[in-house]
């Protein structure tokens, strides 16, 4: 739960970043309003139990999580920049971030796993990683890209408040656990923040105030 609370904090440092870097996306009041919101949402959805048993946590913990939500920050910043200054093609720079992670991690997996050690696995965990790799990660991130160049750092990081959004209706759905008053508080909490840092819909709103006042 803390883990879910800190990491729906994206929005707050990307809007803080990209109001230095990006001169279209810049803070406003109703943003920070928005991005506030939300993350109380977050917090009150995820409820006091998400502080609970934290007697073992230390502040090196903490800060792992916090740095999490700090790297999503700045990467998707960097790549608006870039996306604006070179006009790569969305689909290039998802195979060209995935191909070189994997680059990366290879090596670690091979000497921390050691996968030749371990059993083959079945049949439905291939399956689940090729899921995985396909719609979760590829599909996913070429969808992320194009949204990057269209509608900003700041509206596209906004997704991470909706994982446990995501987390809460697909667990109601799927596995039967019971909705509480506290997700549908924070799930109102997670839409007002939205609209707020949209800005569509309050602007909608006061101009028809302003046409009927005419």
């Amino acid at each position: 739960g803390v883990a879910a609370i800190l990491n729906a904090t994206t929005p707050m440092f990307t809007v803080a970043l990209a109001h230095f870097v990006l001169a279209d996306d810049r803070l406003t009041p109703m943003r920070a309003a928005g991005i506030g919101a939300a993350i109380g949402g977050v917090a009150v959805m995820i409820g006091g139990a998400g502080f609970s048993g934290t007697s073992d946590a230390t502040l090196l913990a903490y800060l792992a999580c916090i740095g999490a939500p700090i790297s999503y920050a700045v990467a998707v910043v960097f790549a608006r920049v870039m996306l604006k200054k070179i006009q790569i093609d969305p689909i290039v720079v998802a195979a060209g971030q995935l191909t070189a992670s994997t680059a990366l991690m290879l090596p670690i997996m091979v000497w921390a796993d050691q996968p030749w050690t371990l059993a083959m696995p079945g049949v439905p965990a291939m399956v689940s990683v090729v899921g995985l790799a396909t719609l979760s990660t590829a599909i996913a991130y070429i969808g992320y890209f194009k949204l990057l160049a269209s509608a900003g750092a700041t509206n596209l990081s906004l997704v991470t408040i909706l994982v446990p959004v995501s987390a809460v209706l697909l667990g109601v759905t799927i596995l039967g656990e019971t909705l509480l008053a506290r997700h549908v508080a924070g799930f109102a909490l997670i839409a007002l923040g939205l609209a707020l840092v949209d800005g569509r819909l309050f602007r909608w709103v006061n101009r028809n105030e302003l046409l009927e006042g005419d």
